[in-house]
C-alpha cells in the first residue's frame, strides 16, 4: 500500500497539473481576442430602434364603448376593400369630424389587450368616444360574444411603408377634380394645389375627397399636403389619372 506521504504527493501533483492546464487554456482564449497593436479597441453599441419604425401614440385618450360589425376595409371614407388586412374600424360621427380621421391609425385598449386599427368608415349612430371594429380587431381586445365592451383609444403615428399616395376619384377631370390622400402616417388636415400663382386649399368632403368644384385644370399638378403635426409634403408633376393612383415622393416624419 502507498503511504500517506505518497498519496499526498500524487494529489498535489494532480492539482498542479489541473492548474497548469487551466492557465494554458485561459491564455489561449484571451490571446484569441487580443486587439492587434495599432487597432482601436472594440466598441459594443446598443441596439437602437428608430422611432420611424415604431407606432407612437399621441394626443388625448378617449373613452367609450367598442363594438364590431362586418367590415371589409371599405366604407364612408371610400377606401377600397382590404381583405388582406382587416384591422379596420368605423369612428363615431363626432370624432369622425367630416372625414378628418379617415386613414388615421388608432390604438384601442379593451378588457383583454390592445389593437391598432385604421379608420375606414363612419358609425353614424355611435356616441362620441365609441369605435365600431371589424370582428378580427374586436377579438384582440375582448370575446366576440360580449358584443360591447368599455374601451379607451388614442391616435397613433403608424410606420406605413412607402410614400403618401394621391388617388383621383372616378369621374374626376380638369373641370371637377377630386383627390384623396392614401397611405399616410398621420391624419391629414389640409390639401392644396398650385394654380400657377398661388396655393389654393381644396375643401374636404365627408366622403374623404378634397374637391375643387371648378376643377384644377388638366395637370400635371403640384400638390401640398399637411398632417396633424403641421408637417408638409410637396409633390410636383402629378398627372391626372381618373380612378387612378399616383405615389408621392415622401412620407410624413414621426412626431417631434
Amino acid at each position: 500500500m502507498k503511504s500517506r506521504r505518497q498519496l499526498t504527493a500524487e494529489l498535489m501533483a494532480m492539482i498542479f497539473f489541473v492548474l497548469l492546464l487551466a492557465s494554458f487554456l485561459f491564455s489561449r482564449l484571451t490571446s484569441a481576442h487580443t486587439i492587434p497593436e495599432g487597432m482601436p479597441p472594440r466598441a459594443y453599441l446598443p441596439i437602437i430602434f428608430s422611432p420611424a419604425n415604431v407606432p407612437i401614440p399621441f394626443g388625448p385618450t378617449h373613452s367609450g364603448e367598442g363594438t364590431y360589425y362586418t367590415a371589409d376595409g371599405s366604407g364612408n371614407c371610400l377606401f377600397p376593400a382590404s381583405p388582406e388586412n382587416l384591422m379596420v374600424a368605423a369612428m363615431n360621427h363626432t370624432d369622425y369630424a367630416n372625414a378628418a380621421l379617415c386613414g388615421a391609425y388608432v390604438q384601442i385598449s379593451g378588457p383583454y389587450g390592445s389593437v391598432i386599427v385604421r379608420i375606414v368608415d363612419r358609425c353614424p349612430e355611435c356616441p362620441a368616444g365609441d369605435v365600431d371594429m371589424s370582428p378580427q380587431a374586436f377579438a384582440q381586445i375582448a370575446d366576440l360574444p360580449q358584443g360591447r365592451v368599455p374601451i379607451t383609444w388614442q391616435l397613433v403615428s403608424y410606420p406605413v411603408d412607402g410614400p403618401i399616395v394621391y388617388h383621383f376619384k372616378e369621374g374626376s377631370n380638369q373641370w371637377w377634380t377630386a383627390v384623396q390622400i392614401r397611405n399616410h402616417r398621420h391624419p391629414i388636415t389640409k390639401f392644396e394645389y398650385w394654380n400657377g400663382s398661388q396655393w389654393v386649399e381644396a375643401p374636404r368632403q365627408p366622403w374623404n375627397y378634397f374637391v375643387e368644384a371648378a376643377g384644377m385644370g388638366p395637370g400635371p399638378y403640384t400638390f401640398r399636403v399637411t398632417d396633424s403635426f403641421g408637417h408638409t409634403l410637396t409633390d410636383s408633376n402629378i398627372p391626372h389619372i381618373e380612378d387612378g393612383s399616383v405615389p408621392g415622393t415622401a412620407q410624413f416624419p414621426p412626431p417631434p
